[in-house]
C-alpha cells in the first residue's frame, strides 16, 4: 500500500476510542508473529489522565540529549498518524509507517484467516504493533511509551519497562475505565510491574491509595514528586525555570500545571542516570503553543476538564488585561458543559465550531448547551479563523482549543 492508503485503511478500522477493545489477547498472539519486537528495546512506560503526553516528550528530550538513542510512542497525533512513531526526535518516514503497516496486516490477515484471532487489530492495537516493529528495525535503544487508554488492557502494555510513570489522574473515558477517581487509578496502575521502579506525580488522595497499595503489593520502589526540594520556581508564559534538589531545571512548555510534569520527568531521567539538562530542548505540538504575536494565537488540547481547568488558570494568570477569544471545538463523548463553563466565563469573544472528524459535536450542539448569546458558530475552523483574522485586535489572545482534531486542523491552516 501507499501511505495514503495505509493512512485511509486505519481510519476505516473505526475511532480507536469508540471501537476500543480493551485486553492483551490480540496483541499479544500478533506480535508472537512478528517475532516479538516489543522485547528489542527497554522501555519508560508512563500512564495517567493529563501531562503523560507531556510527560513522555520531556523524559525522551532528556535522554536524547544525554546521547541514548531513543524512540517516542504517542497518541493521539495531530495532522498525520506517523507522528506517533518517533525515534531520535523525527516522525518515522511515510514510506517507513507504510512498511510497518504492510507487516502488520499482512500477518493480521493471516492470523484471522487461521482463526488465531477473533478480528483485525483496532486502530491502535495496529499502530501501537507497527510501532515495535519500527523501533526494532531502526534500532531505538529506549523508549518512552504512552499509553493509550488506562493501562491495565491497553495495548502498550505487553512490554517489561525498566521504569514506569503515573501523571496526576482525574475523569475522562469513565465509560471505559470507571466512575470513580480510585477505579480509574486502579486502571491507571496496571501498568505496574513487581519490582520495576515507578515515578509517581501528585495525586488526589482517592487515586494515590490505590496507587500506592498497589506498588506495595509489586513490592514496586516509589520515588514521589511531592518528596523533592523545589525552591526558585519563576513561571512566565513561555514556560517556568526552578531548582529541584539544588539543580536549576528549565521548562519550556507553557503552563503551571508542566511544572509538576517537569518534576515527573526529571525525577525519570535521574532514575536512568541521565541528567535532565535536555528537558529545556523539550517540543510539544498543541500544548499552550504559540502560534502567534500580536494577536497572541495559542493552540491547546484542553479535551477534559482537568486540561480546561489548566488552561483557565493559564488564561487568568497571564492575560486577565488582554481581550480573550476562545475558538472551541469538540467530540461527542467530552464533558462538554463542564469545559464550556470553565473556560467560556473568560472569554469577551466564543465561536464554536467542528473539526472533520466523524466523532465531532455539531458546533450548533455547543451553543445550545452554552447558552450565552456571545457564543457564534463556525461550520469549520477555517470559518472560525477567518473571523479571527477579520476582527482580532493585536493587543487580544486567541486560544483555539478543545479536541486535539481541532487544534491539529488550526495547526496545519495557521502554519501555512
Amino acid at each position: 500500500m501507499t501511505y495514503p492508503d495505509s493512512v485511509q485503511f486505519l481510519y476505516a478500522l473505526g475511532n480507536e476510542i469508540k471501537t476500543a477493545k480493551l485486553g492483551l489477547e490480540r496483541i499479544r498472539v500478533i506480535l508472537d508473529a512478528l517475532g516479538h519486537p516489543e522485547t528489542a528495546c527497554r522501555f519508560v512506560h508512563v500512564a495517567g489522565t493529563n501531562g503523560k503526553g507531556s510527560t513522555c516528550a520531556m523524559i525522551e528530550a532528556g535522554l536524547r540529549a544525554a546521547g541514548v538513542s531513543t524512540g517516542l510512542y504517542i497518541s493521539p497525533h495531530l495532522a498525520e498518524p506517523a507522528e506517533r512513531i518517533q525515534v531520535r526526535g523525527q516522525p518515522v518516514r511515510a514510506e517507513q509507517f507504510t512498511w510497518a503497516f504492510d507487516r502488520v496486516h499482512a500477518v493480521s490477515e493471516t492470523l484471522l484467516t487461521s482463526g488465531a484471532i477473533d478480528a483485525h487489530p483496532t486502530y491502535f492495537e495496529t499502530v501501537t504493533a507497527m510501532a515495535f516493529l519500527l523501533f526494532r528495525e531502526l534500532r531505538a535503544g529506549t523508549v518512552v511509551l504512552e499509553t493509550g487508554l488506562g493501562g491495565r488492557l491497553d495495548a502498550t502494555n505487553v512490554v517489561s519497562p525498566i521504569l514506569t510513570g503515573i501523571t496526576p489522574i482525574d475523569f475522562d473515558h469513565e465509560q471505559f475505565l470507571g466512575h470513580t477517581l480510585g477505579e480509574i487509578a486502579g486502571e491507571k496502575a496496571g501498568i505496574l510491574k513487581p519490582g520495576v521502579p515507578a515515578i509517581f506525580a501528585r495525586q488526589r488522595p482517592e487515586a494515590l491509595n490505590i496507587l500506592e497499595e498497589r506498588a506495595r503489593e509489586l513490592g514496586v520502589p516509589v520515588t514521589h514528586t511531592s518528596q523533592a526540594r523545589m525552591d526558585e520556581l519563576h513561571v512566565d508564559a513561555r514556560g517556568s525555570v526552578f531548582r529541584l534538589d539544588g539543580a536549576t531545571v528549565q521548562c519550556p512548555l507553557a503552563g503551571e500545571h508542566q511544572v509538576e510534569n517537569a518534576v515527573t520527568a526529571v525525577l525519570a531521567l535521574r532514575r536512568l542516570g541521565v541528567a535532565p539538562d535536555g528537558i529545556a530542548q523539550t517540543r510539544w505540538p498543541g500544548r499552550l503553543e504559540w502560534i502567534s504575536e500580536r494577536p497572541a494565537i495559542l493552540l491547546d488540547g484542553a479535551h477534559n476538564p482537568a486540561g480546561a481547568r489548566a488552561l483557565a488558570a493559564y488564561i487568568r494568570r497571564f492575560f486577565g488585561d488582554r481581550r480573550v477569544w476562545i475558538v472551541y471545538g469538540t467530540m461527542r463523548d467530552k464533558a462538554v458543559d463542564e469545559i464550556t463553563g470553565t473556560l467560556f466565563p473568560l472569554a469577551a469573544e466564543v465561536i464554536v465550531t467542528a473539526a472533520r472528524y466523524s466523532r465531532s459535536l455539531r458546533p450548533e450542539a455547543i451553543a445550545d448547551m452554552a447558552n450565552d448569546p456571545r457564543v457564534r458558530v463556525a461550520p469549520s475552523i477555517e470559518d472560525a479563523l477567518a473571523v479571527v483574522r477579520r476582527e482580532a485586535h493585536p493587543e487580544d489572545a486567541v486560544f483555539v482549543t478543545g479536541s486535539l482534531f481541532i487544534v491539529g486542523e488550526a495547526r496545519a491552516l495557521l502554519l501555512q
